[in-house]
């Protein structure tokens, strides 16, 4: 099985959301990181259901580096809680995954 995951979290503006794909990537936690276009979250928080406008960030990684990852985005976030969740990676184009695995430290 493969060791790459997808790891999906949201920011609140655009800016954000570049500014933590750009350090993924720098950092070489991530070998690529897409921001999708607006996306509109409907969830509960503090007792109270919210709506806000996110972007969404799909991030290409390890398994290894999950840690990492999840402490950067907190790092560099703005909310109070984002979201942080990882995938499994059940198969893909091989060429693919190992240019994944070789651009992650």
């Amino acid at each position: 099985m493969s060791q790459v995951r997808i790891v999906l979290t949201t920011a609140g503006s655009q800016e954000e959301a570049r500014k933590i794909a750009r350090a993924l990537v720098e950092r070489k936690l991530a070998a690529c990181v897409n921001i999708g276009p607006q996306v509109e979250s409907i969830y509960r928080w503090q007792g109270k259901v919210e709506s806000a406008a996110e972007w969404l960030l799909i991030i290409k990684t390890r398994a290894e580096v999950f840690e990492r990852v999840r402490d950067s985005i907190r790092e560099l976030h703005s909310y109070e809680l984002p979201e942080c969740v990882m995938l499994e990676v059940s198969g893909g184009s091989e060429d693919y995954l190992t240019w994944i695995g070789e651009s992650v430290e």
